[in-house]
C-alpha cells in the first residue's frame, strides 16, 4: 500500500512535534512527554519489523507503549496516544491512485496486504475518503493479527478469503524484500513498483499509473 497507492505516511522524523495532533485532541501529558514516548515506542517497533523472529507475531502498538511507559498510563492516555501515532503513520490516496485502482477493479479483483503497526480505523476512513473502500473484495491489515511481510501468511489470508489458488494472484508492490519476498514465499507472482527492482519480479514499473497504462 504506502508508495504504491498511498504516500506521505510515516512522519516520524526528528523535526516532528506529536504533541500538536496529541494535544488537539484531548492529552493532557507534556509536550516533551508525549514526544519521548512516541519516539521511543516508534524506535522499539523499528527494531522488532526487519526482525524474522516477530514475522508471524509482531506486537500490537499498544504492548509496544506499555512495554517503553510501563503500565503507569491511564487507559485514556494510552488510547490517545495511539490515535496520535496512527496519525503520523497514515498517509493519503492521492486522486490520480484512487483512478488507478478504479482503473484495475474493471479487470480484476483487488486485495489488499497491508502492514501497519497503528489500529487500521483510520486508514479505512482515508479508503472511504477517496472512495476506494468497495474496491477491495478482501484485505489483510498486519494490527490485526500481528503477521507482517514477508511472512507469506498474511498473503495466504487473502488467497482464502478470494477463494483462490496462488497461481491465480499477482503481487504489486514497492518492497523486493517484504512485498516480492512475501509473495513469492506464499507462491504468488509479484510486480514491483516505485523504483525497485529485482530479478525475481514479473515486471517492475515506476509506479501503478505505469502500470495501469501497460496491461
Amino acid at each position: 500500500m504506502n508508495s504504491t497507492f498511498m504516500f506521505g505516511e510515516d512522519r516520524f522524523g526528528d523535526s516532528e512535534d506529536f504533541s500538536v495532533y496529541y494535544l488537539k485532541i484531548g492529552g493532557t501529558l507534556q509536550v516533551g512527554e508525549v514526544n519521548r514516548i512516541i519516539r521511543a515506542t516508534y524506535r522499539y517497533l523499528e527494531a522488532r519489523y526487519p526482525d524474522e523472529n516477530y514475522r508471524n507475531s509482531f506486537p500490537s502498538l499498544e504492548r509496544a507503549i506499555l512495554e517503553v511507559v510501563g503500565e503507569t498510563l491511564d487507559r485514556t492516555e494510552v488510547e490517545t496516544i495511539i490515535e496520535t501515532f496512527a496519525f503520523h503513520e497514515l498517509g493519503y490516496i492521492p486522486d490520480e491512485y484512487s483512478a488507478a485502482l478504479y482503473e484495475l477493479r474493471q479487470r480484476f479483483t483487488l486485495a489488499a496486504v497491508v502492514d501497519i503497526w497503528s489500529p487500521k480505523k483510520l486508514w479505512l476512513k482515508e479508503f472511504e475518503r477517496a472512495s476506494v473502500s468497495g474496491l477491495f473484495s478482501a484485505a489483510s491489515f498486519s494490527s490485526d493479527h500481528g503477521m507482517v511481510k514477508p511472512s507469506p501468511k498474511p498473503f495466504e489470508l487473502v488467497l482464502s478469503q478470494l477463494g483462490i489458488s496462488a497461481s491465480e494472484a499477482i503481487m504489486v508492490g514497492d518492497s523486493p524484500r517484504r512485498d516480492l519476498g512475501g509473495a513469492k514465499s506464499a507462491g504468488i507472482d509479484c510486480i514491483l513498483v516505485g523504483g525497485a527492482t529485482h530479478p525475481d519480479a514479473l515486471k517492475c514499473v515506476d509506479n501503478l499509473l505505469q502500470l495501469c497504462s501497460a496491461i
